[in-house]
């Protein structure tokens, strides 16, 4: 799953690696934030409030925390400033804390 990817423009990719996403395992790439992978695996939504609004990514500095989602365990993870990397997973998350099962249906 990386349709939302660029080719050429003389960009050099990391090795690629797996990580699972919601269950799901998706190619991602040395180098790239867990943001970037996400958001590449055709998911934009990296998050729901506890009311049901959709967040991705803002700020890209760590600074907003819209991105954060639960990596390895750990809720409120910021996914802009978290590196890919081999075997890592990943969930949405709900509110300040518990995964959420499909940020697309917060829509």
């Amino acid at each position: 799953m990386s349709g939302r990817r660029l080719p050429g423009h003389g960009l050099e990719r990391g090795r690629p690696v797996d990580i699972v996403v919601d269950g799901v395992t998706v190619t991602a790439y040395e180098g790239e934030s867990v943001a970037a992978a996400v958001m590449a695996a055709e998911t934009l939504a990296l998050r729901v409030t506890e009311g049901g609004a959709p967040r991705g990514y803002f700020c890209g500095m760590g600074v907003c925390f819209d991105c954060t989602m639960v990596v390895d365990g750990v809720p409120q993870t910021r996914t802009c400033m978290t590196w890919v990397r081999a075997g890592m997973t990943v969930e949405h998350q709900l509110g300040a804390g518990a995964g959420a099962p499909d940020p697309d249906s917060a829509r």
